[in-house]
Order: structure tokens, then C-alpha cells, then sequence
């Protein structure tokens, strides 16, 4: 079993070294507080696990778990066992699951830190066994059927076994099952037919549990399905997406009459303005050509910070209270606006690329033939996170 590279070789963590005046990830931690407690507010009674996966969707793992227990989250979720580990050595001590670990990680750790842990095959469920056995405590499993997503989680024909041999654990005093669960493959459309399959499929799961004497915590709903899906709440929501800010799909949380505060807006200065004459090229390719005199301005964000090279000709950005096209090809570490022939904008102003004074993520995303979670948590690690107070959300 290792905890890392085979090959032991050590490897740099991420460095943010862009200036944070020039670019920057403002991250508005009250406007995840107020989603959290909106969505919470919609859910009940069921209780509230804050997903913090993926660095906290992009915005900061361990401040996002902070501020989540702040809103009174009873519940974190990591999907990777590197994740929950952070989590508890930050000094967390409540209720945390994880889910995703290859065939090669020891998880006795993780059940020493009582960590909850997901087993969706009987291998897994083993492992967590011996990680039991060999902490001499009782590890917290939550058994994952697959309903329909065909991703992770159990295979119904193989979930009698698993049930069978997770009771027989239970009996041998190593493992709680403190949880069922599975994943919506379309939670946002409470009229597709895989809403109430996968429901039933679950329903069923669940029931075999408890012919087996066992009566573990239900869990189903994303953030989609906490929103408008009340029959998928059962005794706990998973909420991620939504907390940030980010809608779900378009008009999911309109119809729960929650507003969602975005959480991160990225922003940066224009770090050079200049004139180009008509029938000028910009960026790589020339995929862009002037078609009269204007003015073009530098954008310190390129691919490598998380701006989709697709988004070059696609997208609009914010600068001075109008929104101005991005031009030409997106480079690693910078891209070009339009300004317009009259512009009179300067080096040092500010651009607004989405969140909070522009466009929201989603609409950004549109328009790069992508989603919100993908922007959001592939902005790089150099561009750094600026936490923000109430009253700071403009700039």
C-alpha cells in the first residue's frame, strides 16, 4: 500500500505567483455562507453536507471547510482520500466523507482520523476492514449502489453480497454502516424518466439494508436534487455546486426560490492598451483581424490560469461597466480584449472576466461550449485567492 508516488520522487505543490493587484480570484466567503444556509433552508429536515472536492470547487479546500462548518454544516464530503486527510489535519473533527481511492491506498489512516468512508465493491469494503483491524476502531462505511449513473457505486447484482458481508461486519464489531447512498445522473430534470428509476432502484437498496437489520443514513440529492427534487432528500443532501454560487442547470434554483450569491469573482488589471490600425492581427493564428482602427487592451489571464482557449472570439469580459470582447486566439498567460475605437481605458484598470461586477460563470461557460464547474475549478493555482469582506464584492 502507498500513500504516494511509487517512484518516492518529491514534487513541488502549487505556487501562486501572479501579483495579486494584477490578477486574482476574489473569493466572497459570506455569499457561500448565505448559499449554504439558503439551500439548507430548502432541504430540510433533512441535514446539509458541504462538498468541499476539488480544492473547494477552486476556491480554497480547507477555508472552505472552515466557513462551511461557520453555516453550520453537520457533514463535509472529499472525494479524495488526500482531501479528507488535509481536512482533518487542519483540525477538523466532524463528520467527514470520502469516496474516490485507488486499489493501491491504505485507508487505515483515514479510519484512525474517522474518516467515513465509501465502498462500492466488496474489495473496498475489505480494505476498510483491515484499516479497522489494525486501528482497533470501528470504521464508518456508507455503502454505494449504482442506480444508473454507471460510474461508481455497486452493481445491483452484486449488492446482496455486499450486504451480506458488510452485516457480517457490523456483527464482527469492525465496521458501522453509517450510510447508503448513489448519484442522479439527471437531478436537474425532475421529469426524466432516470429520475424515478434510479429512485426506485435506490428504494429498493436500501430496503435489503434493512432486512438486514441494518437502518444506515440515506443520501442521494446533489445540489440539483436538493433543490428540486424533495422526494431525493431523504436524510442528507451533498450541496457543491450550488454553495458556490453557481446554478446547477439553468432555473434550478429560481424554482426553489433560492438567489445564489456568486462565491468567486476573477478579475484582473489591463497591464498594456494600445491602438491597432484596421486589418490588424491579433494573438496566434491571426484568427482575428481589426475591421476598422481600435483600441486593444492586455489581459494578464491566459489557459494556464483557467481561461478556456476556446473562449478567444467567444466571450465577453467587463471593463468600465461595459462588456468588451475578447479577441483573437487565448494565449497561455494572457488574452486581448477589444476595447472599441473611442475607448479610453488605461493600464490599471480593472477587468472583470466573471462573478460579482460581470457576467456569472455559467453565462461565461456558455458561451466555451462548457459548465460552470469546469471554469470554476480549473482556474490555476497561480492565480492567487483573495478573500474578501461583506461590502468589498465590487471593484
Amino acid at each position: 500500500m502507498v500513500h504516494g508516488p511509487r517512484t518516492g520522487a518529491r514534487h513541488d505543490g502549487p505556487v501562486s505567483t501572479i501579483e495579486p493587484a494584477t490578477a486574482s480570484a476574489l473569493v466572497d466567503w459570506g455569499a457561500y455562507r448565505r448559499n449554504l444556509t439558503a439551500i439548507a433552508a430548502v432541504a430540510r429536515p433533512a441535514e446539509l453536507m458541504a462538498v468541499v472536492k476539488a480544492d473547494g470547487y477552486g476556491h480554497g479546500l480547507l477555508t472552505a471547510a472552515r466557513e462551511a462548518r461557520a453555516a453550520g454544516a453537520s457533514w463535509l464530503g472529499a472525494a479524495v482520500a488526500g482531501e479528507a486527510r488535509a481536512i482533518r489535519a487542519a483540525g477538523d473533527t466532524g463528520r467527514l466523507l470520502c469516496w474516490l481511492y485507488g486499489p493501491d491506498e491504505d485507508l487505515t489512516d483515514l479510519v484512525a482520523a474517522d474518516v467515513d468512508l465509501s465502498a462500492s465493491s466488496r474489495a473496498e469494503l475489505d480494505r476498510i476492514v483491515a484499516g479497522a483491524r489494525t486501528t482497533g476502531r470501528t470504521a464508518r462505511v456508507h455503502l454505494k449502489i449504482d442506480t444508473g449513473l454507471s460510474r461508481n457505486g455497486c452493481p445491483p447484482a452484486q449488492w446482496p453480497a455486499l450486504v451480506t458481508a458488510a452485516a457480517d461486519a457490523v456483527r464482527s464489531g469492525v465496521v458501522e454502516v453509517a450510510g447508503v447512498w448513489t448519484h442522479l445522473a439527471v437531478a436537474e430534470d425532475p421529469t426524466h424518466p432516470s429520475v424515478a428509476a434510479q429512485l426506485s432502484s435506490f428504494t429498493r437498496a436500501d430496503a435489503l439494508l434493512r432486512e438486514a437489520g441494518l437502518a444506515p443514513l440515506r443520501h442521494v440529492a446533489n445540489s440539483a436534487g436538493a433543490l428540486g427534487l424533495p422526494q431525493a432528500r431523504f436524510d442528507l443532501v451533498r450541496v457543491g455546486i450550488a454553495s458556490f454560487g453557481v446554478d446547477p442547470a439553468p432555473g434550478v434554483a429560481a424554482r426553489a426560490g433560492v438567489a445564489l450569491a456568486p462565491v468567486m469573482t476573477l478579475r484582473a488589471q489591463l497591464v498594456n492598451v494600445k491602438r491597432i490600425a484596421a486589418g490588424a492581427g491579433v494573438s496566434y493564428g491571426h484568427t482575428w483581424t481589426a475591421p476598422g482602427d481600435t483600441v486593444v487592451g492586455l489581459v494578464p489571464l491566459g489557459y494556464a490560469d483557467g481561461v478556456p482557449r476556446r473562449a478567444g472570439n467567444r466571450v465577453t469580459v467587463r471593463v468600465g461597466g461595459r462588456d468588451v470582447p475578447v479577441v483573437g486566439l487565448v494565449c497561455m498567460d494572457q488574452c486581448v480584449v477589444d476595447l472599441g475605437p473611442d475607448a479610453t481605458d488605461r493600464i490599471g484598470d480593472e477587468v472583470v472576466l466573471f462573478g460579482a461586477g460581470g457576467r456569472d460563470a455559467n453565462q461565461f461557460a456558455d458561451d466555451c461550449d462548457t459548465i460552470g464547474y469546469e471554469i470554476i475549478t480549473r482556474i490555476g493555482s497561480r492565480v492567487p485567492r483573495v478573500g474578501v469582506a461583506p461590502g468589498q464584492e465590487e471593484r
